[in-house]
């Protein structure tokens, strides 16, 4: 990958970030995997992060991430996190219970 490039640094920070839901629940299949999958992308996008490669799976999330130095993993993660979980009871409210 080729290096990103801020005021005056050029950097290559990237990341291998793998998430799962509480108590491991295999909620993320079907039509809720691929929602889940547009929610990161657009919450990555707000955040200011380069989503490269995300996956799925039916009980964790797989995703590869270029984050800039400026921002910590931790700062990225509580976004990604706490955005993404928002838009999905918002559209699945069912879920909020469960």
């Amino acid at each position: 990958m080729d290096n990103q490039i801020l005021a005056h640094t050029k950097y290559n920070c990237t990341y291998h970030i793998v998430f799962i839901p509480k108590y491991r629940r295999k909620v993320m299949y079907g039509k809720i995997g691929k929602e889940v999958g547009e929610i990161l992308s657009t919450v990555c996008k707000i955040a200011g992060v380069k989503l490269i490669k995300g996956g799925v799976c039916p009980n964790h999330v797989h995703l590869y991430v270029s984050i800039p130095p400026k921002m910590s993993i931790s700062e990225v993660m509580s976004k990604l996190k706490g955005k993404s979980a928002l838009m999905i009871f918002d559209r699945h409210p069912e879920y909020r219970d469960k």
